[in-house]
């Protein structure tokens, strides 16, 4: 994804807070915490993966779809690469 070299930091970042917290609910788990206190940490590491989803998503529409420089085809694989990322993120 060469849009990524532009916020690679950032979206590194990004994952590795997202390990930290599934190795978070790995230890909850391990000694036993609440179900509430896991659920928590569970509903967290959804909205992190999917507020990281949702940026990847946008840079892919702007550097694949939305570019005006791109070719008819070049756009359209870029729009089809979305689509089954879409279908295949929304089961």
């Amino acid at each position: 994804m060469a849009q990524t070299t532009n916020n690679k930091e950032q979206l590194l970042a990004r994952v590795r807070r997202i390990a930290g917290q599934v190795a978070a609910i790995e230890r909850a788990i391990a000694d036993e915490a609440g179900c509430s206190t896991i659920l928590h940490q569970a509903a967290g590491v959804r909205g992190a993966v999917n507020g990281l989803m949702d940026e990847l998503i946008e840079d892919h529409v702007r550097e694949h779809v939305a570019r005006p420089d791109l070719t008819d085809a070049d756009r359209a694989s870029g729009a089809e690469e979305l689509i089954a990322v879409v279908r295949r993120y929304a089961k």
